[in-house]
This record gives C-alpha cells, sequence and structure tokens, in this order.
C-alpha cells in the first residue's frame, strides 16, 4: 500500500518550507543573496541542510520563491497607499504609490538592493521582470484613470508607466548601493515624486498678458 503523508505529516512540512524561506528572506535582507548560503539558511531555520534541498532542488529556486514572496508584499504596500489616497485625483494616487515605492526602498536598502539591482540568477531574474511589470500595471491603472479625467497625460499608457518604474528604479540603484552614503530620503522623494508627477501631467496653461490698450 502506498504510504500518503497525514494531515499533520503536511502541515510539518509546510511550516519547514517556511522558515527555510523565512531564513532567507532574512539573511537577504540583511546581507543580499551572498549572505545567504545554504548552510547559513539552514541554521537559521533550525533545519539540516539536506532538508532545504527536499523543498528547493536549487539555492535558485529558494531565491526565487523569496523574490516573490518580497517583492508582491512592495507592490501591495503600493497599491494600499493609492488606495488609502481616496478616489480624488488620480495624481495623488500616483504620488502615494511613488512614495511607497520609493520610501520603503529606502528603509529597507539592502533588500531593495536585491530586489532592484543586484546580479542574480536567471530565475531570479525573471522573478524580478515579474516585480517590475507588476508596478508598471498598477502605474498605468493610475494613468488611464487619469487621463479619461482629463488630468495626465500619456500617449500610450502602459509605456509611461514602464518608464516611470524604470525611472525609479534606475534612479534608485545610487542610493541604495551597498557603499553609498545615507541619502537625504525625503529630499529624494521629493524629486522623485516631481519627476514622476511632470513627465505625466497636462503642463499648466500659460498665463496671457493682454497687452491691449
Amino acid at each position: 500500500m502506498p504510504y500518503r503523508p497525514t494531515e499533520q505529516t503536511e502541515a510539518r512540512r509546510a511550516a519547514a518550507r517556511e522558515r527555510v524561506v523565512a531564513a532567507a528572506r532574512e539573511l537577504i535582507a540583511r546581507g543580499g543573496y551572498q549572505e545567504a548560503r545554504v548552510a547559513a539558511i539552514a541554521a537559521r531555520a533550525g533545519v539540516a541542510t539536506g532538508t532545504v534541498y527536499r523543498h528547493f532542488p536549487s539555492k535558485a529556486e529558494l531565491f526565487a520563491e523569496v523574490f516573490r514572496s518580497v517583492s508582491q508584499r512592495e507592490v501591495d504596500a503600493a497599491r494600499a497607499a493609492a488606495d488609502a489616497a481616496g478616489s480624488g485625483p488620480a495624481s495623488a494616487r500616483l504620488r502615494a504609490a511613488i512614495e511607497a515605492f520609493a520610501r520603503r526602498a529606502l528603509r529597507a536598502r539592502r533588500q531593495a538592493w536585491a530586489l532592484l539591482a543586484e546580479p542574480v540568477d536567471p530565475a531570479v531574474e525573471a522573478e524580478r521582470l515579474t516585480f517590475r511589470r507588476a508596478h508598471a500595471a498598477h502605474f498605468a491603472e493610475i494613468l488611464r484613470d487619469g487621463i479619461a479625467a482629463g488630468e495626465l497625460r500619456a500617449r500610450d499608457p502602459e509605456l509611461a508607466a514602464a518608464a516611470l518604474v524604470g525611472a525609479l528604479g534606475e534612479a534608485l540603484v545610487g542610493p541604495l548601493s551597498p557603499i553609498a552614503p545615507r541619502a537625504d530620503a525625503d529630499g529624494l522623494v521629493a524629486d522623485l515624486v516631481a519627476f514622476c508627477l511632470a513627465a505625466v501631467s497636462n503642463p499648466e496653461p500659460a498665463h496671457v498678458v493682454d497687452a491691449r490698450p
């Protein structure tokens, strides 16, 4: 008769897997992927090294799982920030999403560096692309609302949204670098918000002076 794992066995297995993912996530947040060696992950999770490989055939697959969980949390945070801005102007929602993206990155610099810029295995790079696309899809939703209301402009909302995500990521790479000095977070966030909003906002109408006598 084939062995069938009990619910209790499955629960223990799931718990061990989650401990491995959590341990890897904590080590990556502290020192990047280079610090998250399998032996260190196993020790932090309280499991044998072989247990790590039973759940994840390769370190790349484990890191991809960690990237998925962390990046989804960041996407959710940006969406929550935009939602909290209410149903008013789309620019307010876009501002809130951009601020959440940048401030959370600057508060957790090492983790954000791992998400945005640290050299990674192709399996993790694929997750990085998914992460950027998720943020871009969110920004595009806001842009379409703003365009429909006549408040924002973009010939192609999807392209503009991807450009905004790219600009944010590129602008943050320097400040997030492990060897970079601490940046003025408030000033940097304000500049990023201003740049992004200026790129998609309708220009103010020029003030015309009536020169007639």
